[in-house]
């Protein structure tokens, strides 16, 4: 009986998948849930949702393949009690929602309905990150789970302007055929919010055209046009009538268009108004429209959500001509709000010529707080990186570090970025360079020689990386990742690529754009770039067994190879990482990659561990092999091969060259030439070890086809992901951590090796990089579990004074480009979190539904919330009929004031909510206002905790919340207490530990107010009615600015001085009158009562004396 109750038990184990954390690279690339904001949601298409100033409404549905298999699943979905869950996160926020178990509008949907207040109460137009959403089956299962996107239209700034004249798609379509280039750029926070320029050709008179997308070039129709001709028009004062775009750079809050016209500069995005789009001219003195038109922007994309007053953006704008004797430089940079131009080298070479060499780019480096150059000496033709310290935002002589010269074969510099959100920094050219250390290093990436890379196209989320060459060859790599791949190459003569907040690749032509595969997926670039291509060459491979799982390539470079294409027939760095696949069977993977200088007719080799034991040829296809074989040296390291001479079918055959001659325990021995059919040249892998005068019987020798002379029978492809990541701390790839002074932060990651045969590398398989080393103190620790996979803690404090930002990269290095998590970069933050804030606990907590009500008593019936006033404000020392202050509570316009006779309280108050306001109703004031203790909203405050007279020893408690949790407030912390009011008659106790003594000391001297330790801290209140106090937190010891208010009535009070004085000083004289009094009677002899008895006696009237009438009897 207990059997099926087992099954029960185990059931949902088998079937739900619990985690602790999300585990990536896993390959489950399909969209399980169709989800929209904005209509009927549609199969198969990613999910976009944005956020209006309305609530936001979502509706799913499960995907199946037909509506029997769509009906089952709701049906066990349903009975279970499960229903979709929503998340919705960024770098700092993390929200979870559920929908509703019941199904809506005949069981096809599931929907939920969120206020926009749940999910942010911000409406200010801001740099403000997209988020990502994720959909599972119910919270904490990681099962289902579909990604999508939600993106707040009310607060980006960009989406707030008309740009120019409105085009509908049948003007834009008649542009495509003079469209020469194309030019994108997308918002640094919210990457599916881009900006698509056309560059014409200058057959017709033409113009500014730009496209506006919020959705990331999904719906290619829908992108808004623009022709914003006639605002740049208005700012020449010549007249033209041909310009088109150059380039343009969207920043953070700067709308950047260089055309071929000059440069523009648009107005702050976040103050928009009703009129089209304004444009100011940046001047560059002695440069025309020859030189706008070779110019190029520069542009270090990053995103400031939550900006920290050391962020700002840089843009830098280079021309490729020499300058002139009476030009200070050929390279201009700027910084927001891009109103002055300051040439880019150092002030004290500007105007000598030739002695700075020619700057092909300049870019900040804000981590480190210095300007990167990438440099060319035309004369001597060599390309250098120099990395200049910032003084006052100006590029200095002083360099970080010394410069770096590149090689020689570095001959075509092109440019320079850094990877968005990172410190990962790329020279392009010729080669790829990649410097992870702010440019001090430069090591070799890729060497293209004859092709020059163009572009490149960056995804902060993916950390995907592409390159995009002359010859429309397209390259990808992983941010921090020293191997990249060969996707493929564009047919299209015009087009842009473009990746969206998801890490989707947009292919973009004049007329239409087309998206990659799943990021998640293997061979995601297939539908954009055709197949895979073969990045073999064109050679012959000789392998070389060096034990029984791992051999080497070594690659034949004939000896009468021409020099200059010598490099054709070399393993090169595209190779590292690769799995050379035989065309029989067989295939390894490529660990390492090595250059000869000495070695006869083998400039490189690889060496490879197997995956699949490689196939051998056999009799039938090498005749060969039926033979002994005789090995004798044949100078240099050539060797001569023969055959058993007494058997006349035992030949080699033309089909025998290129193919390698492999003995165990010897060298493997490359067959070059076939000098008779029994008789061949070969050159030996290893010389060293090579046999001599030695002949090896049949099947002691074997023969491997790795040659191309009948079409080469090898080839190299990309390798699947082989590694899986988890995160444990965060449910975003692109997390935010502010470290404040004195504190930490732990993060926590796995890596999981997920191919199965590969050899267990005793090494660390995760590498972490620091941005800017000297701002935190960064501390890693790895080790290995029972199952090879590798954990990795690191932990973050804060020790100096010193605010800013730094990356903190997580490189798997051993992991394949294919996989969709390879890098990692979270942003350390040595600066106060914007969730961070200190709050006071009551004493007594009050429900929200009792604060509405108004009525909250304790046991004795004493109500606990005292409703003020209309147009409150609270005494001062000079009475209660006499405030002072300017805090209005409880502010109505339409209402009289009182407390309003005396000169000084007319002149004393203020409203701020309700200023210029006539009634309570205008004031505007929200239910949060209303139950805030901040003095700037006090003219909404209507009720406040009330308290019996006297309040004695209240402790004022105090925490800290952030992302984190809450921490009460202790040591070092020390604060500050304050009445707004102005209010006396309250004091304050503590204790002072003996080693921050010294510390109080100090501050009270320098802060000339008393300073306190939050930790017991106790407050007794000796006046009556309303105290307002604020609590401060010195500076110091904390990068935040923390204040906390709160507020206290104190009712039931006695008589105010001189009150009882007053009472007490007229009962005496009373008494001592009466005292007197007495004195002088009984001095006098005098008695009031007897004479007092007497008078009432004389008064009275006897009824004897009187007459009477009598009346009859009867």
């Amino acid at each position: 009986m207990e059997l099926p109750l087992i099954y029960v038990i185990l059931l949902p184990v088998n079937i739900f998948e619990f985690s602790s954390g999300i585990v990536y690279n896993k390959g489950d690339t399909d969209k399980h849930f169709a989800c929209s904001s904005t209509g009927f949601p549609v199969e198969n298409e990613l999910i976009k949702l944005y956020l209006s100033s309305d609530s936001l409404k979502i509706q799913c549905f499960f995907q199946t393949e037909n509506d029997l298999t769509f009906k089952g699943m709701l049906s066990m979905f349903t009975s279970g009690g499960l229903a979709p869950s929503l998340e919705i996160v960024n770098s700092t926020y993390n929200g979870i929602f559920h929908f509703k178990l019941t199904l809506f509008s005949d069981r096809i949907f599931w929907l939920v309905d969120i206020p926009r207040e749940n999910i942010t109460q911000n409406t200010d137009i801001a740099a403000v990150e997209e988020w990502l959403v994720r959909i599972t089956l119910h919270h904490g299962l990681n099962i289902y789970a579909t990604e999508g996107t939600l993106l707040d239209t009310v607060r980006e700034p960009i989406l707030q302007w008309s740009l120019g004249l409105r085009m509908p798609e049948s003007k834009i379509s008649q542009l495509y055929q003079f469209v020469a280039d194309l030019k994108v750029t997308k918002c640094p926070c919210a990457n599916d919010v881009a900006l698509l320029g056309f560059i014409m050709d200058g057959t017709v008179d033409v113009g500014v055209f730009i496209g506006v997308t919020s959705s990331g070039f999904w719906h290619y129709k829908d992108t808004m046009w623009y022709n914003m001709t006639d605002t740049i028009f208005s700012q020449l004062q010549e007249e033209y009538t041909e310009i088109s775009v150059v380039d343009l750079v969207l920043t953070n809050h700067f709308l950047i268009i260089l055309t071929t016209l000059g440069l523009f500069v648009s107005e702050d995005l976040r103050y928009p108004s009703a009129h089209v789009l304004k444009l100011s001219r940046a001047d560059f003195c002695g440069f025309e429209k020859t030189d706008y038109i070779t110019g190029n922007l520069w542009y270090n994309e990053r995103c400031f959500a939550n900006r920290e007053h050391f962020e700002v953006d840089y843009v830098t704008i280079t021309f490729r001509r020499n300058k002139t004797l009476s030009e200070a430089s050929s390279c201009f940079y700027s910084k927001e709000p891009f109103l002055q131009w300051v040439p880019c080298s150092p002030y004290i070479l500007r105007g000598m010529r030739n002695i700075f060499p020619d700057v092909i780019t300049f870019l900040v480096d804000q981590e480190y707080g210095t300007g990167v150059y990438l440099l060319y000496d035309q004369v001597q033709g060599m390309a250098s990186a120099f990395v200049s310290i910032l003084r006052n935002n100006q590029p200095s002589l002083k360099p970080k570090f010394p410069p770096f010269q590149f090689p020689p074969s570095f001959s075509s510099p092109i440019g320079m970025v850094f990877h968005p959100r990172s410190h990962f920094l790329y020279a392009y050219g010729n080669q790829v360079w990649l410097s992870v250390d702010g440019g001090n290093t430069f090591e070799l990436l890729a060497d293209f020689h004859d092709d020059v890379i163009e572009d490149t196209f960056h995804s902060f989320y993916t950390q995907d990386i592409t390159f995009v060459s002359q010859s429309r060859q397209v390259f990808v790599t992983k941010a921090g990742l020293r191997r990249y791949n060969m996707v493929g190459s564009v047919i299209d003569s015009i087009f842009t690529l473009y990746y969206d907040h998801l890490g989707f690749m947009h292919k973009i032509t004049p007329d239409h754009s087309e998206a990659s595969g799943s990021p998640a997926a293997f061979g995601k670039y297939r539908n954009l770039f055709g197949q895979p291509p073969d990045m073999g060459f064109e050679t012959a491979l000789a392998p070389q067994y060096i034990s029984a799982h791992e051999m080497i390539f070594f690659a034949y470079v004939p000896e009468n190879e021409p020099r200059d294409t010598v490099y054709t027939k070399k393993f090169k760095n595209i190779h590292y990482g690769k799995v050379i696949h035989s065309g029989k069977t067989g295939k390894a993977y490529i660990r390492k990659i090595l250059q000869h200088e000495t070695l006869p007719g083998f400039l490189s080799s690889v060496i490879a561990e197997m995956i699949d034991p490689f196939g051998i040829e056999e009799t039938n296809e090498s005749a060969c092999l039926s033979s002994s074989l005789s090995v004798n040296h044949a100078g240099n390291s050539s060797y001569k091969l023969t055959l058993d001479l007494h058997d006349p079918q035992v030949l080699f055959q033309d089909t025998d060259l290129e193919k390698t001659v492999v003995i165990p325990g010897y060298s493997s021995l490359l067959i070059t030439s076939i000098l008779d059919p029994k008789n061949a040249l070969a050159l030996a892998t290893m010389p060293k070890i090579a046999p001599n005068n030695v002949t090896f019987l049949k099947d002691s020798w074997f023969l491997y086809n790795f040659g191309q002379r009948n079409g080469r029978s090898w080839n190299i492809y990309a390798k699947p992901c082989n590694y899986w990541f988890q995160n444990d701390d965060s449910l975003t790839l692109n997390t935010v951590k502010y470290i404040d002074l004195g504190n930490s932060q732990v993060l926590k990651f796995k890596v999981i090796p997920s191919t199965k045969g590969l050899r267990v590398i005793e090494a660390p398989l995760l590498e972490v990089l620091v941005g800017n080393p000297t701002l935190l103190d960064v501390k890693a620790r790895g080790t290995f579990d029972d199952t090879d996979s590798y954990l990795v803690t690191i932990s973050v404090a804060s020790e100096f004074t010193q605010q800013g930002s730094t990356s903190l990269a997580f490189v798997i290095w051993g992991a394949s480009t294919e996989c969709f998590v390879t890098t990692m970069v979270p942003m350390l933050k040595s600066s106060c979190s914007y969730l961070r804030s200190m709050h006071h606990i009551p004493g007594k907590l009050i429900p929200l539904k009792n604060w509405i009500s108004g009525v909250y008593k304790d046991s004795q019936g004493f109500n606990l919330i005292k409703t003020l006033p209309v147009n409150y404000r609270p005494p001062s020392n000079m009475g209660i009929a006499i405030p002072l202050t300017d805090n209005f509570y409880h502010a109505d316009p339409s209402k009289p004031i009182p407390r309003n006779l005396f000169h000084k309280s007319k002149k004393a108050g203020k409203f701020k909510q309700c200023a210029n306001a006539s009634t309570r109703e205008e004031c505007n004031c929200t239910n949060d206002q209303k139950f805030s203790h901040a003095v700037a909203f006090s003219d909404c405050r209507e009720k406040v905790p009330r308290f019996k007279f006297p309040v004695t020893q209240y402790p004022v408690s105090l925490e800290i919340s952030n992302e984190d949790g809450r921490v009460p407030v202790k040591s070092p912390y020390l604060v500050t207490v304050t009445e707004v009011n102005m209010r006396q008659n309250w004091k304050l106790k503590h204790t002072v530990p003996e080693n921050v003594k010294k510390l109080k000391n100090y501050l009270e001297l320098i802060l000339q107010v008393p300073v306190y330790n939050p930790s017991g801290l106790n407050l007794s209140v000796t006046g009556s009615e309303l105290f307002h106090f604020r609590v401060t937190v010195v500076p110091g010891v904390t990068f935040c600015n923390l204040v906390e208010e709160f507020q206290i009535y104190v009712d039931e009070a006695p008589l105010p001085f001189p009150g009882h004085t007053m009472i007490a000083m007229a009962a005496a004289v009373v008494l001592g009158g009466l005292i007197f009094t007495a004195f002088l009677l009984q001095l006098h002899n005098i008695h009031p009562c007897r004479a007092f008895r007497r008078w009432l006696l004389r008064g009275r009237v006897s009824p004897l004396e009187g007459s009477s009438t009598k009346l009859p009897l009867g």
